[in-house]
């Protein structure tokens, strides 16, 4: 299940090895990011998600001969839909209409 600021299995691409280090490459909504393996489905926060460490991924991958746009585009689907697996809350006219009349 995709996480709203952590990262989940399912969102990793692929394992990526940089100077002797390995990281993980995932997908969200905003684009393709690098992350330690520490941070995968440990239900907090993954700094990696955040703009500031995404600045420079792009030149990263390029440096280890990875195409950034093919392997975002290949990956789309890892990608969830807005709305997916929100539910709403559904609301009873009767209380709702009473709620309106106490002005």
């Amino acid at each position: 299940m995709a996480s709203r600021f952590g990262t989940s299995a399912d969102m990793i691409v692929q394992t990526v090895e940089e100077n002797g280090h390995e990281y993980l490459l995932a997908i969200d909504e905003k684009g393709l990011y690098l992350t330690r393996q520490s941070f995968l489905d440990s239900n907090f926060a993954d700094p990696n998600r955040f703009s500031e460490s995404r600045k420079d991924v792009k030149k990263r991958l390029s440096l280890l001969n990875l195409d950034f746009e093919a392997l975002l585009a290949a990956n789309q689907h890892k990608v969830p839909k807005v709305g997916e697996g929100e539910v709403k809350k559904k609301v009873n006219p009767l209380k709702a209409s009473k709620r309106s009349m106490k002005g």
